[in-house]
Order: structure tokens, then C-alpha cells, then sequence
């Protein structure tokens, strides 16, 4: 088994030759990283059957199904992939230039990371798109993924070498961490000298000790306790469509909705619908409401407790308040969000526009579900993760966000 420092020099040695390489010779090789995703679909299959095996009992049906894989899904994975060849080069992007009085030209260029970390928990999709994403932005990547996708993880990055191979680039350009344990996790937070950038994506848990404990860059990412606010002058089905999407489409994803908060003044009409719509015994997934004292006066169900308004449920579970005004429920989202996404479902532009001014998260919505925070929904391709912090990338991080800058000065003989 190879050392963590061992993985992080190989990574690092990698970055002169992905320094030199062409947007063409970029695309080359994600091109042939998808195929060899494609072609090891029955090993990898193998691998995650395994992972699933382990895993079962362990962790939840929501947990595993994050953790499974099928054929569709690596079609999916190999296809992010050829999305992000669709996408402009990031490197070499003049921001911004301009010309001195003293004839100096200054150029602020895009330029790579150099090597970019990812710790992440068992979502093996995120090894292709992070190997990807930072392959394109001239980076190479070093991987930790949880230890119950391991035997994925590992089958998916020996593919991607296999691609990378297969051009010529070094296989090092995408690395997997194999030790499992806590303790490569804690060196890769103080691997100083080897990685440019290290993005945590996982539970609240993982990001604060990333917070807490890393020496290196960090950017604060995933931890969703998203908010969808129905206003008094809401439309009431398009509400119930919207909150129906945010909480039961796929509730394990961090663009998730946790609390709902209703206006006093529908609330009468609007709750008896929400929990016909989400706790029907005939849906597949029956959400559980846990309600505060208003919202319990209304309608049955289990009485929520403080810290179910500062829980990412990844789960069906809805945390509802009821709230007197959209000053109140902008109050309370300041309180409780963890800056990730948040809506308002309202006919009233002058509390849509209220709500978009105050509400201080990454993406802030009017009408439509938090679940479109996302890279490939905004456009960006595949993503990263989603930033809640505001230095250096906030929400999505596409190809812009993996990049950095340096000023290129040109002259002509001019000193100080």
C-alpha cells in the first residue's frame, strides 16, 4: 500500500508535465478517461457489489442508495465527462489587462491550482467528476472517499488512469488515497507544500473538522440545510410542487430542503395539504413533518424540537414552522442556514425582492425548487461542490472556480 505522502509527491510531480498541456490535449485525454469508465463498467459493477454487501446494515437505504451504481449511472459518470470537454479551457483566460502611464503592461491571467485534494464520503460519481473537472482546469487531483466506497472508488480511478495512460499523460494526474482511516484524511488537512487547494465534501461533521483542522487552503463546502419559505401570497399548488421536488426527489443531496416555514396566514389551508402530499402511505417514501407548536395546532404529527431546525436530515424528514411575516422567516433562515440555498414561494414581488436582498446564502431562489443548485443545472458542467463560504468560490464550483490568477507584467526596460 502506497503512503499518503508517497500519493501526494506522485501528485505534485505530476503538475510541471499538466502545466504544459493544450486545451486539445486536455480533451484528448478526458475523452479517453470516459471511455475507459465505459469499458470497465463490469469491474467496476463488481467492485460497488462489494462496497454494497459491506455497507448494507451499516448505513442507511438513503446512504446506499448514494453508494450504489448501475450501468446507467456509470453512462452518466462517463457522460459528465464528455460534458466538461464541452466546456471553454479555463487556463490561459485573460481577466483583466490594462496599460500603466509608464508603458508597463499588466495582464491578470487564469492559471491552474497545481494540486487540487478532495475529501469526500460514498459517492463514487464524485471521483469521476472531481478527476475531470480538475484534469480540464490543468490540476492534478488526489481523492480520499469514504471507506465504504473504497472498492468503487478504486476500480473507477483505475479506469481513468487507464484513459490517461493511454495519451501519454501520467497516470499520477488522478490519485486515490489508500489509506481509509482517519489518519490520511488529517494528513492530507496538513499536507503543506503539496496541496494548493482541498475541497471537503461530506456531513457538517467532515467540513468542521476540515474548518478546524487544515493547514492548507480549504473551501467550506455541501453542509445544506436549505429553506423553502411559503408567503402568504403564495400559490399554494405550485408551493406543494415545489416543496414535494425539494424534500422527496432525492433527500440525501445537500441542495435538499430541510425546513419549511409557513406564513400564519395560509397556514390553516396550506399544512393539511402538505401532509397529504408528503406523508401519504402510498408514496414510496413517506416523509415524516416534525412541527412546531403552531404548526401542530393544525395538523398532526411529531413535535419538533429546537435542533430540528439546525438538522441536515438527508432523510424524508420536513422540519415546519410557522412564521408571522417574511421578516420572520428571513430572520429565522439567517439563525439556522448554513448559506447553501434557500427559497420563497410568493406572488409578491416586493417580498420576492426583500427576500433575495436579505437571505445571505449561495443561491437564493423565487419560485422554484433548491434542488437546481447544482453545476450541470447552472450551466457550469460538472461540479466540485457547492460553496457556502464567500472566498475564494461561492455556490457551484465549475472549471472558473478550480482556477487561480497571476499577473503577467511586460515591459520595456522600465525600473522603479
Amino acid at each position: 500500500m502506497k503512503t499518503t505522502q508517497e500519493i501526494l509527491a506522485a501528485a505534485k510531480n505530476a503538475v510541471p508535465q499538466l502545466l504544459t498541456l493544450t486545451a486539445e490535449e486536455k480533451n484528448s485525454a478526458l475523452l479517453a478517461m470516459a471511455d475507459a469508465l465505459e469499458q470497465a463498467t463490469a469491474e467496476i459493477l463488481a467492485a460497488n457489489a462489494l462496497d454494497m454487501e459491506a455497507a448494507r446494515g451499516h448505513i442507511s437505504e438513503v446512504m446506499l442508495d448514494r453508494l450504489a451504481l448501475t450501468e446507467g449511472r456509470i453512462a452518466d459518470m462517463a457522460k459528465g465527462i464528455r460534458e466538461v470537454v464541452a466546456l471553454p479551457d479555463p487556463v490561459g483566460r485573460v481577466i483583466a489587462e490594462n496599460t500603466l502611464p509608464n508603458g508597463l503592461q499588466v495582464q491578470r491571467i487564469s492559471v491552474p491550482m497545481g494540486v487540487i485534494a478532495i475529501i469526500y464520503e460514498s459517492r463514487p460519481n464524485v471521483t469521476s467528476d472531481a478527476a475531470a473537472l480538475a484534469l480540464k482546469a490543468g490540476s492534478a487531483c488526489v481523492l480520499r472517499g469514504g471507506k465504504e466506497a473504497y472498492r468503487s472508488a478504486h476500480a473507477i480511478v483505475t479506469a481513468l488512469q487507464r484513459g490517461l495512460a493511454a495519451v501519454g499523460l501520467p497516470e499520477t494526474a488522478v490519485n486515490l488515497i489508500e489509506d481509509t482511516t482517519r489518519q490520511s484524511a488529517t494528513d492530507m488537512m496538513q499536507a503543506v507544500g503539496y496541496i494548493d487547494l482541498l475541497i471537503p465534501r461530506g456531513g457538517a461533521g467532515l467540513i468542521r473538522s476540515c474548518v478546524e483542522n487544515a493547514l492548507v487552503p480549504c473551501i467550506q463546502t455541501g453542509t445544506g440545510i436549505c429553506h423553502i419559505y411559503v408567503d402568504d401570497s403564495a400559490d399554494l399548488e405550485k408551493a406543494l410542487n415545489i416543496i414535494e421536488n425539494a424534500k422527496m426527489s432525492r433527500p440525501s443531496v445537500c441542495n435538499a430542503a430541510e425546513v419549511c416555514l409557513v406564513h400564519k396566514a395560509v397556514a390553516a389551508e396550506f399544512l393539511p395539504k402538505l401532509k397529504a402530499r408528503l406523508t401519504d402511505p402510498k408514496h414510496p417514501h413517506p416523509a415524516q413533518l416534525r412541527l412546531d407548536e403552531r404548526a401542530l395546532a393544525i395538523i398532526d404529527g411529531v413535535a419538533a424540537t429546537e435542533e430540528d431546525f439546525d438538522t441536515e436530515f438527508l432523510d424524508y424528514v420536513l422540519a415546519v414552522k410557522v412564521v408571522d411575516s417574511t421578516a420572520d422567516a428571513i430572520a429565522h433562515i439567517g439563525a439556522h442556514s448554513t448559506h447553501h440555498s434557500d427559497a420563497i414561494i410568493t406572488e409578491n414581488d416586493t417580498a420576492a425582492q426583500l427576500f433575495t436582498r436579505l437571505v445571505d446564502s449561495a443561491a437564493v431562489y423565487v419560485n422554484a425548487s433548491t434542488r437546481f443548485t447544482d453545476g450541470g443545472q447552472f450551466g457550469l458542467g460538472c461540479e466540485m461542490g457547492i460553496s457556502t463560504q464567500k472566498l475564494h468560490a461561492r455556490g457551484p464550483m465549475g472549471l472558473e472556480e478550480l482556477t487561480t490568477y497571476k499577473y503577467v507584467v511586460k515591459g520595456s526596460g522600465q525600473i522603479r
